[in-house]
Parts: C-alpha cells; structure tokens; sequence
C-alpha cells in the first residue's frame, strides 16, 4: 500500500522551532534596539534639558549683565559692577553655557542665532563700559543714559527677539528629535509585543502540532504496543502510515502485527495438522529475525518427529512380528509342557509299578536265600537222608525252577526300566535346561537297569548250571556221596549269589524309591513349566495385540516418504 507523503515531525519541529527560534532573536534585537533607543531617548532629553539649561545659561548671563551693569548705573552701588565683573571674569555663564551647548551638539542655524547674539552683546560692551566709567566719574546720568537709550534697548530687543527664536529653534529640534525616538521606541515596542505574539503562536502551533501529530498518536501507540505486550493482536489500531517518522512507526506497527499474526497462525496451522497427524508437513514460510530459530525449531521438531515415529512404526513392525512368533511359540511350549507333564505322570506310574515289582523281587530273593539255606542245611544231612534225597532235589529243582521265573522277571524289569530310562532322557532332552536333572535321574536308573539285567544274567546263567548239576545229581545218585563236597560247595557259592541277588533287589528298590522321588519333583518342575508356559502364551498374545495397537496408532500419523529401511525420509 502506497503511503501517503507528509512532512516530517523532525522537519515540522525543526521549521517550528527555527521560526520560534529566529522570532525569539528578532525579539532580543528588538529590545536591544529598543534599550538602545531607550538611552538614546533619554540622553535626548537629557540633552535637550541640558541644551535648554544651557542657552537659558547662556541667556540669563547676558541678562545678568544687562540688569547688573543698569543698576550699577542706576545706584552707583559697587556690588553691581563686582558682580558684573565677577561675571565677566570668573562665572562666565555666557561662555561656558555656549561652550556646553556647542559641546552636546548645535546646529549651524542655532550657532548662526549665538554667534549674532554674541554680536550684539559684544556691541553692548562699549556702551556698558562707558556707563561704568561714567557711574564713577559720577556722570549718573550720562552712565544711564547709556543703558537705557536707544541703541542699548534696540540691541536688547534684537538678542531677546533673538533668544526667543534661539529657544523655539533648539526645543522645536530637540523635541523633533525626542519625539522621533519616542515614536521609534514606540514602534519597537509594537514590534517586540508582535514578536512575542509571533513566539506565542509559533509556541502554540508547536505544542498543539506536537500533541496532535505526536503525543495522540504516541498514546495510541502505547496503548496498542500494550495490547501486543499482552497479546492481543486483534485490537483496533486506528492510525495510518505516513512518511512521517510516526508514520514510519505506525508502519512499522501495523507491519509487525502482520508478521505476528502471519506467524502465529503458520504454527498454529502447523501444529494442528501435526496434531492431526500430518507429519509429511514443509516449514515453508519464510521466518525473519528472531523469529528464525522457531522455524528451526519447529523444522527440527518435524524431522525428529518423523525420524522417531518411523523408527516406531519399524519397530512396532518387528515387535509385532516377534510376538506374533513368540505367542506361537509359547503356545507349541505350552503344548509340549503339557504333554510332558502327561508323560511324566505315565512314567512315574510306570516307575511305582517297577518300585513294586522289585520290592516283590527282593522278597522273593529273600526267600531263595532262606531255601538255599535250607538247601545247604539239607546237604549237610544228606548223608543221613539219602532217602529223600530225590525229594529234596525235586525240591530244588521247582525252587530253582521259581528262581528262573524271579530271573526271568528281573530282566524283564530291567529292560522295561531300561526302555523307561531311555524315554527319560529323549523327554529330558526335549525339555532343555529344565530336564537337565531329569536326564541325570534317567542316566541312574538306565545304569541300575544294566546292572540288573547283568545279575539277572549271572543269576540265570547259575540257576542253569545248578539245574544242570541237579539232573545230573538225579540221574546219578549213586554218585551223591562222592559229588556232596562239590554239592556243598555249588550250594554255598548259590547261596551266596542269592545273598547278591537279595542285596542287588534291595539296592534296586532304594534306587527305584530315589527315582520315584525324582519323578515326582520332575512331574512339579514340569508342571509349574506348564503353567509359565501358558500365562507366557497369554502374555506373547496380550504383547501381540498391544504391537498391533501400536502399528496401528502410528500408521495414523501421515509421515515423509520412508527410507527402504525405516530409518529415515526424504524430503
């Protein structure tokens, strides 16, 4: 908008101030004028009073003498004629009162009127001396005649005609000259009070310019600058830009609650839309001043906002993904957990029937140590009982015939323990860590089992040597006698290995009771295994749901064309 031109507050001051200025010094010369007519118009007067005393000095001396020299003349008194002398020699107004009046200033009119009255005085002398001389050579009448006659009147009238006209002539120019210096003061009076009118005016004109095109509009200005201090920026403000330095001002005003409002509505603008989630936004608005670092600011705040909220929405991505493969895994977890647990349940069930099937086996060795003591006791009286000695190895056959079936038993407890042991340590190894001690608990019953089956071993392999010694003890019994030493001692060594076997049972039995232990605290491990199993299934899906909310939440937010790896944009 084209401003409108007008003159300068500096400009109008300064015009203001110099015509106040000039109208001030014009005033002081007045009154140095009108001081110096003043003392002019005083020693004007003071010169004319003095010129008046002065020819009247002049006058009355010469009448002095005229009056002094006519007594004189007509007493004969002495006093007269020393007065007269006096005059003439000593006071000697007439020349003094000249000598004053051609001293201030006479004009060569009034010089011309002294000098024919000095004249005619100077033609009076004779005929006063005459008078005198006659007054003391005592001619009264003679010295009267003198001064009183003709030609001393006709002289007196012509130097009073002529003082008349001297006075007229000297007060008409000395008034002239006073009134011209008092009609000239008078004059400079009118022009100093028109002066002091004109300072007046310019005063006023100054005061009412400055309040009306500075102090209103400073108010305004005030007011307005009050209302953007407080942030107002929609408040009324009246004034208009001109070329003036105010109008400058107003501009200036009116131009920064533009910016204002151009900037304020921009981050306004700008963080609404970020607030609605346009991210891909362009700080392209030019800020100036100190206005500059919240453009930079606000850049800033665009590309890391970008940047981080691309950044999540990868890892919301990733996290999505890893839950959603961490809730299936959980849930194969809780599956298998769950599937142990059953066969850990099965095989505890296993064990406790293999805890009683030995602990019928170590009763059982028991009993085939109390008949193999039997039998050696038997053997010890065979000689007395040959009789019933194929009774008692009938005996001992059936019992060794028991003895196998025990045998064959243990071995079968011992493969089944064994296959137990070998299920034990597959489950253990697909437990991980958690079936670190159950795998040991396994290891210990697969190697009980070994030795089982190897003493069920010996032992069958005994009980067919002692079958084959007692067929051929039945088949000859005519050889008992000679063979009852080797008898007593296959009896002993039986016993003994029956001892081992009872002893082998009993320590199979304790095992078998350590491993139900270990069953069992394997079954709790497997169960509490299970149950973290499932609340981590319920967790990894309450996870994957909470990474699908937030790739969700974030792909509202509109972001800047992402980088093929998430970690970026471009502009």
């Amino acid at each position: 908008m084209k401003m409108k031109k007008t003159m300068n507050q500096s400009t109008r001051s300064y015009i203001l101030n110099g015509f106040s200025i000039l109208a001030l010094l014009i005033t002081a010369l007045l009154l140095l004028f009108y001081s110096n007519m003043n003392s002019r118009l005083y020693t004007a007067n003071q010169e004319r009073f003095d010129l008046t005393y002065n020819a009247n000095r002049f006058m009355n001396g010469s009448s002095y003498l005229t009056n002094e020299v006519r007594a004189y003349a007509a007493t004969g008194d002495t006093v007269h004629y020393d007065n007269y002398w006096n005059e003439v020699n000593n006071l000697k107004n007439r020349d003094q009162g000249v000598a004053a009046m051609q001293e201030i200033g006479i004009t060569k009119e009034e010089q011309a009127l002294i000098d024919a009255m000095s004249n005619l005085s100077q033609e009076l002398v004779p005929l006063e001396e005459n008078a005198m001389e006659n007054v003391k050579a005592g001619n009264m009448k003679e010295a009267v005649d003198y001064v009183y006659g003709k030609d001393y009147d006709a002289a007196i009238t012509q130097i009073n005609s002529l003082k008349s006209q001297f006075l007229e002539t000297l007060d008409s120019r000395t008034f002239a000259e006073v009134q011209g210096l008092l009609q000239l003061c008078n004059v400079i009076k009118v022009a100093i009070f028109l002066a002091l009118a004109l300072v007046c005016i310019l005063l006023v004109v100054s005061i009412r310019s400055t309040q009306k095109r500075v102090l209103r509009p400073l108010v305004i200005i005030r007011d307005q600058m009050g209302e953007i201090s407080s942030g107002n920026l929609s408040s009324e403000f009246p004034l208009e830009s001109d070329t003036s330095e105010i109008g400058m001002l107003v501009k200036a005003i009116h131009e920064t609650k533009r910016d204002l409002k151009t900037y304020i509505h921009d981050i306004d603008s700008k963080l609404a839309q970020m607030a609605d989630g346009k991210m891909n936004l362009a700080i392209d608005l030019d800020y100036h001043g100190e206005f500059l670092p919240i453009q930079k600011a606000m850049r800033q705040i665009l590309d890391s906002l970008n940047n981080a909220l691309a950044q999540i929405h990868v890892t919301a991505e990733r996290v999505s993904a890893s839950s959603e493969r961490m809730a299936s895994g959980a849930q194969v977890l809780s599956q298998g957990a769950m599937e142990q647990s059953a066969s850990i349940e099965a095989l505890a069930s296993s064990i406790q029937e293999l805890s009683h099937q030995v602990t019928n086996t170590s009763e059982d060795a028991e009993t085939a140590h109390a008949c193999s003591t039997q039998a050696a006791g038997a053997l010890m009286v065979c000689d007395q009982k040959l009789r019933t000695l194929i009774s008692a190895m009938q005996d001992i056959s059936n019992a060794a015939s028991q003895i196998g079936g025990i045998i064959k038993t243990i071995e079968d407890i011992s493969f089944q323990t064994n296959i137990l042991a070998l299920n034990a340590s597959v489950e253990a190894a697909r437990a991980g860590e958690a079936g670190k001690g159950f795998a040991v608990v396994a290891n210990e019953v697969q190697s009980l089992a070994n030795k089982s089956a190897e003493a069920a071993q010996n032992t069958s392999n005994l009980i067919e040597n002692s079958l084959r010694m007692i067929k051929q003890g039945t088949a000859l019994t005519t050889d008992t006698a000679n063979s009852m030493d080797e008898v007593m001692t296959g009896a002993k060594k039986a016993t003994e290995l029956i001892a081992q076997i009872a002893e082998s049972a009993v320590q199979q039995a304790q095992s078998l009771n350590q491993l139900t232990s270990g069953m069992e605290q394997i079954s709790s491990v497997i169960q509490t295994n299970s149950t973290t199993a499932e609340e981590s299934a319920q967790s990894a899906q309450e996870l994957y749901g909470q990474a699908d909310e937030l790739k969700r939440a974030v792909q509202h937010f509109q972001l800047r064309e992402q980088s093929a790896l998430g970690t970026g944009y471009l502009r």
